[in-house]
């Protein structure tokens, strides 16, 4: 069972032939959502809606865990890719570009980031040397190029922590930093599904320059933001049903 999260842009799967919907309790609260399962081409998959589905839920006050742990567990998938928007800060990452980061800088604070924060429980250390799965990269990859979608193969992801975009002067720190791209949703959701041992690898869309970059150097406009969004989210689809044709 491969799990699809949905993020700005994606709050359905368009090419998902629906079975049922199943809303999930768990230890953790609640998920964005009701899972939704169904077939692309000969994949089973589970889709969820990571800021529920009339995107009402802002990237802060996700409840990743839940999100994470449903997936795992009620729907037992075998794999987890992420759509994900962003903002691109190299140059090579302009609107409408889609990528497969390789490696994540984490910003947020705050967050729920673990499963093992319970009392009397022994502490629990993850490896993420390696943030997304490589095997599960490969196959993103190989679908765009059998979807003759163009892809950018790797990048750095810097989580922060929104919602509000992120000032001139704080890009030019990221970039600093050696991030490639700037998003809100990336961390903990990749390491709580190393956590629980389930592949994870993204899906990025970049929507807009990153502030200060290009033609957000004075401001970033979210019409034109939108429109990227809506675009590229027709090729991520079509990355998806390549993805799930060659499900092996």
């Amino acid at each position: 069972m491969l799990a699809i999260i949905g993020g700005s842009g994606l709050t359905q799967l368009a090419n998902l032939a629906v079975t049922r919907r199943e809303v999930v309790r768990t230890p953790f609260g609640e998920p964005s959502g009701a899972l939704t399962f169904g077939r692309i081409g000969c994949q089973d998959v589970v889709f969820l809606a990571r800021h529920g589905y009339g995107h009402t839920i802002p990237p802060h006050s996700v409840n990743y865990r839940a999100n994470l742990w449903a997936l795992a567990h009620a729907a037992q998938a075998t794999g987890v890719v992420s759509v994900a928007s962003v903002g691109g800060i190299r140059a090579d990452l302009a609107p409408r570009t889609l990528a497969v980061p390789h490696q994540i800088i984490d910003y947020t604070w705050g967050r729920n980031a673990t499963f093992h924060d319970n009392g009397g429980t022994p502490v629990v250390h993850v490896d993420f040397t390696e943030p997304y799965d490589q095997e599960l990269r490969r196959r993103l990859l190989g679908a765009a190029a059998r979807a003759e979608e163009m892809i950018v193969d790797g990048g750095v992801y810097a989580a922060t922590q929104g919602p509000r975009l992120e000032t001139a002067a704080e890009i030019n720190r990221l970039q600093q930093d050696g991030a490639d791209m700037v998003g809100m949703t990336g961390m903990p959701e990749a390491s709580l599904a190393r956590e629980l041992a389930v592949p994870y690898a993204a899906i990025c869309v970049v929507a807009n320059w990153a502030a200060g970059r290009g033609d957000s150097a004075r401001a970033i406009s979210f019409a034109a933001l939108e429109d990227a969004l809506l675009h590229a989210m027709v090729r991520v689809r079509r990355v998806i049903e390549h993805l799930c044709a060659n499900a092996a």
